[in-house]
C-alpha cells in the first residue's frame, strides 16, 4: 500500500487512483528562457523517481509534463537579445530536454508546449466567462478569485489575507486586488482571441494542458513548493470551477535545493546550472545526492555532500562491476519476493522514503561482496541482480565499466610484462600501448579521473608517459 503526504490534507494518505491501475500523473514544467539549474534537477528527479515507482509496482501511468513557452520572461529576453520569443524559448527548451536526458529522466508521455495549447485555453476561458468565474475587461479576462469559496484550500491562506497573484501587478482595472489574470492584451507578442490579441495568463497554461492531455479530473498533480501558492491555488481555482468537479486527488510538492540556507533562484542568482555542475560530477551522483534526503525536506547543496555523494554512489557501481562479471549471467536471477526487496517497496511506500530506500541497496551491496568472497556465485547473482533492478527504479545509469579494476590491473600486468621484454617497442607494443590509452580515454570520458590517474602513475613507473591533449592522448618515453 503506497502513502503519499497530500498537499491538499495535509496528511499522509492511501494512494487511491481515480481508475483502478491506471494512473494521471502532471508536473509543471520549466519556462524556458534561461539555463536549468540543481533546483530544477532535485524537482525533476524526484517526479521521475516517484513515475519509475509507480511503474514498478504495477500502475499503467500517464505522465505530463509542459513546457512554458509564452512568457513575460522570456519575451524580455527575447526584446534584450532582439530576437523573436520563439527562437529563446526553442533555445533553452533544447538545454532543458538536453539536461533532462544527461540526468537519465526518463521522457514523460506527454510533452506539450503552451503555443501549442492556445485554443484550448480560450475555451477554457469561455467557460469561466459564462458561468460568471472570470470577466474582460479592455482586452484582458480576469478570474473572479471571491466566487470560489474554496480560494486558498491548497495553501491554507484566509482569502481575506491573500494578495494578487504572483508575475503580474495589480492592476487597477481589475473588479478585486485578488483577480488574477487569464488573459493579457498584447498587440505586439500576442494571438487572436474574441477578446482581442494577447497572450495566456501563465496560470491557465498548466490547466488547459492538463485537461487536455489527462482529463478534467487527475490522480496527482506536482511541483516544487513554490508553486503551492500562487500557481497550483490558482489552477485548482479555475479548473473546479469550469468543470464542477475536484481537480486533482493528490498534490505532491518538493522542497527547495538551498545555498547557504537560501532557496537557490534565478532571481537571487544564486543558482548551479545542471551542465556546469555535470562537469565535475557524473549523473549518478547527482541523483544519488537528491535521494540522501527525502523530497519533501530542503537539502543544502555543498561540494562535501556531493562528494560523499559520489563516494556512496561509487561503492554502489563497484559491487555491480565485480560481482556481475563473478556470477555469470545464468546466476543473474532476482528473487522479486526477497526480504531485501520487501524493505526496499516499505521505505518507498512511505512517501517516497528514499533513504532507507538507499540503505536497502548497501545492504545488499553488502550481501552480493560477502557471497562473492565465499564463491557463492549463484548467491552472489541473485543479490546483485536485485541490487541492479532496484538500482534501475530509482534511475541510476548503472553504466558498466568497461572493465573491472581487478581485470585492469590483470590486463596491465599483463602489457607491462609484454613491453619489458620490447626493447625497440614494435608493432605490437605500439598496439598494446594504443589499447591502455583507449581505456584510459573512457575512464576520463565518464569522468572517472581515480582510474585515469592509476594508469598513467602504474606506466610512469615504467617509464612511459601519458600526455593529454584537447583531442587525444599521446605516449613518450622517458629519456
Amino acid at each position: 500500500m503506497i502513502k503519499l503526504h497530500n498537499t491538499l490534507s495535509n496528511q499522509m494518505e492511501e494512494f487511491i487512483p481515480l481508475n483502478d491501475k491506471n494512473v494521471t500523473m502532471y508536473v509543471c514544467g520549466p519556462t524556458v528562457y534561461d539555463y536549468p539549474h540543481l533546483g530544477h534537477a532535485r524537482c525533476y528527479i524526484t517526479w521521475d523517481i516517484l513515475y519509475r515507482y509507480l511503474k514498478f509496482a504495477g500502475y499503467n501511468v500517464k505522465y505530463c509534463r509542459n513546457v512554458t513557452d509564452v512568457d513575460d520572461k522570456i519575451l524580455a529576453k527575447a526584446h534584450h537579445e532582439g530576437v523573436s520569443a520563439s527562437e529563446i524559448s526553442s533555445r533553452y527548451y533544447e538545454i532543458f530536454s538536453d539536461a533532462m536526458k544527461k540526468l537519465n529522466n526518463l521522457q514523460p508521455d506527454f510533452e506539450p508546449r503552451a503555443t501549442k495549447t492556445i485554443g484550448e485555453m480560450i475555451a477554457l476561458i469561455k467557460i469561466l466567462i459564462s458561468k460568471g468565474y472570470a470577466y474582460e475587461i479592455d482586452g484582458d479576462v480576469y478570474f473572479r478569485v471571491k466566487n470560489f469559496k474554496e480560494y486558498g484550500k491548497l495553501s491554507k491562506q484566509p482569502i481575506d489575507d491573500l494578495e494578487a497573484g504572483a508575475r503580474v501587478e495589480t492592476s487597477s482595472k481589475k473588479e478585486d486586488a485578488l483577480d488574477f489574470a487569464l488573459w493579457k492584451k498584447d498587440e505586439v507578442d500576442g494571438y487572436k482571441s474574441p477578446w482581442g490579441i494577447g497572450r495566456p495568463g501563465w496560470h491557465i497554461e498548466c490547466s488547459a494542458m492538463s485537461k487536455k492531455y489527462l482529463g478534467e479530473q487527475i490522480d496527482i498533480h506536482a511541483g516544487g513548493a513554490d508553486l503551492i501558492f500562487p500557481h497550483h491555488e490558482n489552477e485548482i481555482a479555475q479548473s473546479e470551477c469550469a468543470s464542477g468537479k475536484q481537480f486533482v486527488k493528490y498534490w505532491l510538492h518538493n522542497g527547495f535545493v538551498t545555498i547557504n540556507k537560501e532557496k537557490m533562484s534565478k532571481s537571487l542568482k544564486n543558482f548551479v546550472t545542471i551542465n556546469s555542475l555535470l562537469e565535475h560530477y557524473d549523473a549518478d551522483t547527482i541523483r544519488f545526492f537528491i535521494l540522501t534526503n527525502h523530497y519533501r525536506m530542503p537539502v543544502e547543496f555543498n561540494n562535501e555532500a556531493l562528494n560523499s555523494a559520489k563516494t556512496g554512489f561509487k561503492r554502489l557501481q563497484t559491487t555491480l562491476d565485480e560481482v556481475i562479471s563473478f556470477a555469470e549471467k545464468d546466476n543473474l536471477i532476482p528473487n522479486q519476493n526477497s526480504e531485501e526487496i520487501e524493505k526496499f517497496k516499505k521505505a518507498m511506500n512511505n512517501d517516497l522514503n528514499t533513504s532507507v530506500a538507499l540503505s536497502v541497496l548497501f545492504d545488499l551491496s553488502t550481501k552480493a561482496n560477502s557471497a562473492k568472497a565465499n564463491n557463492d556465485k549463484i548467491l552472489a547473482g541473485r543479490y546483485v541482480s536485485e541490487l541492479k533492478m532496484l538500482m534501475d527504479v530509482l534511475g541510476f545509469t548503472c553504466k558498466k565499466s568497461q572493465i573491472s579494476e581487478e581485470e585492469l590491473n590483470k590486463r596491465i600486468s599483463t602489457i607491462i610484462d609484454e613491453l619489458n621484454f620490447i626493447d625497440d617497442r614494435n608493432t605490437r607494443g605500439y598496439a598494446l600501448l594504443d589499447a591502455v590509452i583507449a581505456v584510459r580515454a573512457n575512464a576520463r570520458k565518464e569522468k572517472n579521473w581515480e582510474l585515469a590517474d592509476k594508469i598513467r602513475t602504474i606506466f610512469d613507473k615504467i617509464g612511459i608517459i601519458f600526455k593529454d591533449g584537447k583531442d587525444k592522448t599521446i605516449w613518450l618515453e622517458k629519456e
